[in-house]
């Protein structure tokens, strides 16, 4: 089958992205062959690994709010609903990180029994799709290969026309069952960390593991250097060597225990030689570092302990992050597209009309770490610019469901302050105050005493 030969197999890219993301890349890797022998049981455990660490500064920071359509303000509750009933809070968070680690992930949209829709993660090590001619984001055919604890694989095959399943432990695919697609479009959705024109989209760690593999040779070289030289290595001469019984010689002190080393011959002569500088090591891997958080662009606060410098400020920190916010920023946008059209075709499930509603929005929580004063503050002074209150709500963090609630509890709170205003007494209103008449006597008395 075609799209079976398309899935990311255990010696592909991807899978490699995964075990550097795991740290269970292959341990001293690069180191001489009578050293691995001789080292291999105590740095088997060992691992020097910054690639998850670069991967979860960004996933952790990609958090799916709400939907918005702005033709239609009940969206938000509906699209809401999709999302708590499969329980994507959680989900969503696996999808972001295996789309940053692998590249690329799939979300699957049917309906259960019941008629409602489902949204079903899937890894890229499971499914494959097919686009059609000419366009880069319409599909012809999505395949899903399942498999479970007993070893046995169930195959699912989507077209706009026709869904074809190969039941659960068949071995010949030709005996599947064929029926039509009520949605009349496949109902798969990639999600891609980098998409590109002609090329596969990358993993976030495409440009990191050459120097992740850079780092652990240095560090494992200093390792090996710190067990087989850094320690000071005495010497003597003068004394006869002595043999066991299968002619090997014996060593004749302890230097790793013995405080006091003496020999009973005047001709013997003790000294050290002096242990190796492990400093060129770290300055290397200094480098090494400083690289990756160039390239990945991660703060280096987050790989080094200030190298005994003072602790940066808040301010340092702000502006050091302002790479990875960019970076975070720029995967929102094809996630965001594909998250929208996981909605639509939940709409789709339900015979919605907003199937078809390609102005809906995906509003993401701010993936800037800031601190609740500074953050208040700023958005007490948007609202001096008339910024809606709903708008700060949502800047400040808060959900969705929360801002319905406060809705809600404003409309209570005008409805009680109507209510006590009605049951308070009313002012009464006095008849109002009539002033006599201004006459003219002031005119009369100047005419009097005029001169005339």
């Amino acid at each position: 089958m075609h799209l079976h030969g398309r899935l990311q197999g255990p010696r592909s890219p991807a899978a490699q992205y995964v075990r550097y993301y795991e740290g269970e890349q292959q341990k001293l890797a690069f180191a001489q062959m009578r050293y691995r022998h001789a080292f291999s049981e105590v740095f088997a455990q060992w691992r020097d690994n910054f690639c998850g660490m670069i991967v979860d500064a960004s996933a952790e920071r990609l958090h799916v709010d709400s939907f918005r359509l702005p033709d239609n303000p009940g969206t938000d509750n509906d699209a809401r609903a999709f999302w708590q009933r499969n329980s994507m809070d959680a989900l969503s968070g696996m999808v972001h990180l295996d789309t940053l680690i692998r590249g690329s992930a799939y979300v699957a949209v049917w309906a259960d029994t019941q008629g409602e829709p489902t949204i079903t993660p899937v890894s890229s090590e499971r499914m494959a799709v097919v686009y059609k001619p000419g366009s880069l984001t319409e599909l012809e055919a999505a395949a899903l290969f399942e498999r479970d604890d007993w070893g046995r694989q169930r195959a699912t095959l989507w077209t706009e026309r026709y869904v074809y399943e190969v039941p659960w432990g068949a071995t010949d695919w030709n005996t599947g069952v064929l029926y039509r697609n009520p949605l009349g479009v496949v109902p798969v959705v990639p999600f891609e960390t980098r998409p590109r024109l002609l090329a596969d989209p990358v993993s976030d760690l495409a440009n990191i593991v050459p120097i992740q593999d850079a780092i652990n040779k240095t560090v494992s070289d200093a390792l090996t250097t710190s067990e087989a030289a850094a320690f000071p290595q005495r010497w003597v001469t003068g004394l006869d060597i002595v043999e066991d019984a299968q002619g090997n010689p014996v060593e004749p002190f302890d230097v790793g225990a013995d405080k006091l080393l003496q020999a009973e011959d005047p001709g013997a002569r003790f000294g050290s030689m002096p242990a190796a500088d492990l400093s060129n090591y770290v300055d290397l891997t200094d480098m090494l570092v400083q690289h990756m958080a160039s390239i990945s662009k991660v703060p280096s606060t987050y790989f080094l302990v200030n190298n005994g410098a003072s602790a940066p400020s808040g301010e340092s920190n702000l502006s050091a992050e302002a790479g990875l916010i960019a970076k975070v920023r720029q995967f929102m946008t094809p996630l965001g597209e594909s998250w929208e059209r996981v909605i639509r075709l939940c709409f789709a499930v339900k015979h919605d009309s907003r199937k078809d509603a390609f102005a809906m929005e995906t509003r993401w929580r701010d993936p800037e770490y800031r601190t609740e004063a500074q953050h208040i503050d700023a958005l007490l002074k948007q609202k001096q610019l008339n910024v809606p209150e709903e708008v700060l709500w949502a800047e400040a963090g808060y959900s969705a469901t929360q801002i319905e609630k406060f809705r809600a509890m404003r409309l209570e709170d005008a409805r009680a302050a109507a209510e006590i205003q009605r049951l308070m007494p009313q002012p009464q209103s006095s008849p109002p105050t009539i002033k006599p008449p201004q006459g003219n006597s002031g005119n009369g008395n100047r005419r009097i005493h005029e001169p005339t």
